[in-house]
């Protein structure tokens, strides 16, 4: 599970890597592609871009690229980015501050199960790895925000 912004940071970074050689997409078109409100977005992008998912360039043509090829950044790249609390060991289903084997929750050790799972997808995965072209060749298909806003993280 993982945060709206991180699932927001994802489907922005798999749009971008969908646009791979067609130059920088503004923020403004990203966001309305996404259906996200741009202000939201802009400082997801702009976290993006401190994280080294992102290049971002100003002035007249400017916009978002890649930092590197698709192929080359891991689903869990994109999500520390923005949410660098996401590593494992802070992730407790229940929300509790600390949550360890030797403090667990209730839920601790299923979840640890179903955790390890998630973290090997993230990591395994890249951007390469989910473009699907669009028909007009525009960037990926991708579900409208709300019906692919994950959890609120966990």
């Amino acid at each position: 599970m993982i945060s709206k912004t991180a699932g927001q940071a994802l489907r922005a970074a798999v749009w971008i890597a969908g646009r791979e050689g067609r130059g920088p997409v503004t923020g403004r078109t990203l966001a309305a592609e996404l259906g996200v409100p741009a202000n939201y977005l802009s400082k997801t992008l702009h976290r993006l871009v401190g994280g080294g998912i992102l290049l971002s360039k100003r002035g007249h043509g400017g916009g978002f690229l890649l930092a590197a090829a698709p192929r080359e950044m891991s689903l869990q790249s994109v999500v520390e980015a923005v949410d660098p609390l996401a590593a494992p060991e802070r992730r407790c289903l229940l929300g509790r501050d600390i949550c360890s084997e030797a403090d667990p929750c209730a839920a601790h050790g299923r979840w640890c199960e179903v955790r390890v799972v998630i973290d090997a997808f993230l990591t395994e995965t890249t951007l390469a790895d989910l473009l699907v072209e669009e028909d007009g060749g525009r960037g990926p298909a991708l579900p409208p925000a709300t019906a692919a806003s994950p959890g609120t993280g966990g």
